[in-house]
């Protein structure tokens, strides 16, 4: 792990990857660290590349001190074990690169990322991947069948225009909310359909 925590807790478990989009990772962290939700982060070398890039900033340097991160390659880590994972309420993997998708279609628990979502699925909890990916050929779409049919859920960011977003960070926040939505938590990051009217 990379930095000390006050307390490990299992609450919601979120992996980021090296797909384009940590800014959707971020909005999600405020979310969690404002309502003080108990949130357990992996980041892979290529999500913190990806980070640093399109946030312009250190990912340890950015994250509330009250979540702890962990590396993808610590399969030491509490969340690699289906003891912790079965208090884990869920885990959400934003964004989700193709390559994180092949190997948990796969069952190649390889990292701390894809271990602990084969873990999700055999533990029978939720796991939502957030795939940002486009165009997509036929390989991405049959790992999206095979982790569907697993039992996780295909979350695309794919934002949508009936609220009439203003800028970037309304967009984000649309996907965003969806995740929330899914998870069954309360937000307040876009208006609803049909509650203008």
């Amino acid at each position: 792990m990379e930095k000390a925590r006050t307390g490990l807790t299992s609450g919601y478990i979120l992996a980021i990857t090296g797909a384009s989009g940590a800014i959707y990772a971020k909005r999600f962290i405020e979310y969690f660290s404002k309502h003080q939700m108990p949130l357990n982060c992996i980041i892979s070398d290529a999500g913190r590349r990806v980070w640093e890039i399109e946030l312009e900033g250190n990912i340890k340097n950015m994250l509330p001190t009250s979540i702890p991160l962990y590396s993808q390659n610590d399969l030491a880590a509490p969340m690699a074990s289906g003891s912790f994972l079965t208090l884990a309420q869920a885990m959400v993997i934003l964004p989700c690169s193709m390559g994180t998708l092949a190997n948990i279609a796969q069952g190649l628990a390889s990292n701390l990322i894809s271990r602990a979502a084969d873990v999700m699925l055999k533990e029978r909890r939720p796991l939502i991947l957030v795939p940002r990916e486009t165009p997509l050929n036929r390989i991405h779409l049959q790992n999206m069948l095979k982790v569907s049919e697993a039992g996780a859920i295909i979350l695309p960011a794919m934002p949508g225009f009936y609220h009439r977003p203003q800028n970037i960070q309304d967009m984000v926040d649309f996907l965003v909310g969806k995740i929330l939505d899914t998870l069954g938590l309360p937000h307040e990051f876009f208006k609803r359909w049909g509650s203008e009217k």
